[in-house]
């Protein structure tokens, strides 16, 4: 036997209007949207009708405050009015199979009940432009009841919507308040809408969207647009890129912004729909790699979700975020050509979002990779500058290892990029598909310790000893020592870690840092035979402090300079310190100071 569900009103309205709308305001712009929509379907029937929405305050002695929302729209007839206002779920905005109308905002038959957040009844009157019936008066209460009663006398075609303010709405039925929402929501739309508040009346939305306007030249059309960005996004801006989209309809501005961005962080963009704000934290309209703009769009033909913050994510909105994203590349590869100061300014900002971009298009690597920075031993250069010095460009992958031999590098007049950031290695990999004359050659840091100058049979039996001590020292850190001559000499000890060692290494930190469970699982993957250990720490014979070691006698104080020594160069190499190395560091400096001071009864 099938039953029917039954509803509770209340808490349906409670549901939509205290917790499907993240903001008590949004009462404004669904308002607005219902004014809107009548408007276009008076269109419809009369194309030469002049659409217009006011809101107007009034505040009655001894009553709370009162919005009149009017719009001369369609209308409706009693029918209507039963069908579509006392039907939660039911729109006029569908056509007869339920599929929705592309030419209007709502959908879903449930904006109005965003005014139960700030009033306890809504009154509705309306008269229908499509026929002779008489004007009638909805209202409804947010107990889920409502009436109608149908009205005499003369009523223009349109609706009018009264809400008396709830106490703990006061703040949204101020003048200067309500003027700043319906400029907010509204300011794009194509209809005049006046706000009344006292002796005070104006129409917020005049200027419409400036990216629509014809300028005199392209310079003032970027200074008017980067106001305009200043204006409703709260920033100053680098630059300002038209957008435009057949697939949604869209057109706005990207507005580049003037630091660094973050390039995890999604960046949320400004969205009207057809002309009517939809959100502000819209973040899947742009490709996630366009992190480096804060966008202001209006679409025309997407799908917001029943909150109207978001849209579906559908084959339509993919195609419009692969065009906005060509408008950005295409706007890039123009100051490429025609601007090349206005490219630089760009680029030393936001030189890591084109890294990004030309890791992915093929296009704008050929056209950026030139111009685009890397840290390199002997500074910050772009890639054409690298090409134009270096037949085999040599590059590391791990920042601390390039930072560790950066200098030493630098010494001996070798250039080493820095491809440990993100998208750089990649980057740099792939120039030889673009560049015939090009080689590229990833560095090991510790065949670049081999090919330090080699000690001489005198010096080996000068330095024997400290070698003995280095490696019973380092035998338990799973590392070896080697004694070379290399520059600058004020590099004591140089540590370098093959992959095999690296792995060994992050293996212990994260099974210091692991629950019980999954530490012994780090401890069994540990224990298994994966080869000999690769780490090495590579002593600097040019370095005074280790000469002075070589000739201590004191086999404990040459030992405790031995573990400092390692320590700092794992510092050098920014490597971070598992427990046992950090007591090292510790027991080695207190064993130092304790050597160094003598006890009471000692001192002279």
């Amino acid at each position: 036997m099938d039953h029917h569900f039954q509803i509770n009103l209340r808490g349906i309205i409670e549901l939509l209007a205290n917790h499907l709308y993240s903001r008590p305001e949004v009462f404004v712009r669904e308002l607005l949207q219902n004014g809107v929509d009548a408007i276009t379907a008076r269109l419809k029937l009369d194309p030469a009708h002049q659409g217009e929405i006011s809101f107007e305050l009034a505040a009655p002695r001894g009553k709370p405050p009162t919005l009149v929302v009017t719009d001369n729209g369609v209308g409706m007839n009693e029918a209507e009015v039963h069908r579509f206002l006392a039907t939660i779920g039911e729109s006029s905005k569908r056509a007869a199979d339920g599929s929705k109308i592309e030419d209007y905002l709502g959908q879903f038959g449930i904006g109005l009940l965003s005014c139960f957040v700030v009033s306890d009844e809504i009154v509705l009157v309306t008269k229908s432009a499509r026929d002779d019936s008489p004007a009638v008066e909805w209202r409804g209460r947010a107990d889920g009841s409502y009436g109608v009663r149908t009205l005499t006398g003369e009523h223009a075609p349109g609706t009018q919507v009264y809400l008396a303010c709830r106490e703990a709405s006061r703040e949204l039925f101020r003048g200067d308040r309500l003027r700043e929402l319906v400029l907010h929501y509204g300011g794009l739309l194509p209809y005049p809408i006046s706000v009344t508040s006292g002796r005070s009346s104006q129409v917020v939305n005049r200027d419409g969207a400036p990216w629509r306007k014809a300028y005199r030249n392209e310079r003032e059309r970027t200074e008017e647009l980067l106001r305009f960005g200043n204006q409703v996004l709260g920033g100053t801006f680098l630059d300002a890129i038209p957008l435009r989209s057949a697939a949604g309809g869209a057109d706005g501005v990207a507005f580049v912004l003037s630091h660094s961005a973050n390039l995890a962080a999604k960046r949320a963009h400004r969205v009207y729909l057809k002309n009517m704000l939809l959100s502000e934290e819209a973040d899947n309209l742009l490709p996630d790699w366009a992190f480096f703009v804060k966008a202001v769009v209006n679409v025309e033909n997407l799908r917001p979700t029943a909150s109207r913050e978001s849209f579906y994510e559908d084959d339509r909105l993919a195609a419009t975020r692969d065009e906005l994203g060509h408008c950005l590349r295409q706007h890039l590869i123009e100051l490429a050509e025609r601007d090349r100061p206005r490219l630089a300014r760009f680029l030393d900002v936001h030189h890591l979002a084109i890294k990004a971009l030309a890791q992915e298009d093929d296009e704008c690597y050929r056209t950026f990779i030139d111009w685009l920075p890397f840290e390199t031993s002997q500074g910050r250069k772009t890639i054409e500058e690298i090409r134009r010095s270096e037949a085999t460009i040599r590059f590391l992958t791990d920042v601390g290892e390039f930072h560790q031999v950066a200098k030493v590098a630098a010494s001996q007049g070798t250039l080493l990029v820095n491809g440990g950031y993100v998208y750089e290695a990649d980057l740099l990999a792939r120039l030889p598909e673009f560049f015939d004359d090009v080689r590229v050659e990833q560095v090991d840091p510790a065949a670049l310790a081999q090919s330090f100058e080699e000690l001489s049979l005198a010096e080996q039996d000068r330095i024997e000893n400290l070698l003995a001590v280095a490696t019973r020292v380092l035998r338990p850190l799973k590392c070896v020592p080697e004694v070379r001559k290399f520059q600058p000499a004020e590099i004591a000890a140089l540590f370098s870690a093959g992959q095999e060692a690296r792995f060994q290494r992050s293996l212990e930190q994260a099974q210091e840092t692991a629950d019980p469970l999954f530490a012994g699982v780090l401890g069994a993957l540990q224990g298994k035979e994966r080869g000999v250990a690769s780490a090495q720490l590579c002593l600097n014979y040019n370095n005074p402090l280790i000469l002075r070691l070589a000739a201590v006698p004191d086999a404990g104080a040459v030992r405790r300079c031995l573990e400092v020594l390692y320590v700092q160069s794992l510092l050098l190499a920014q490597q971070p310190l598992t427990t046992r190395e950090l007591g090292l560091l510790s027991q080695g400096i207190l064993g130092l100071v304790e050597w160094a001071v003598p006890k009471a009864e000692e001192a002279p």
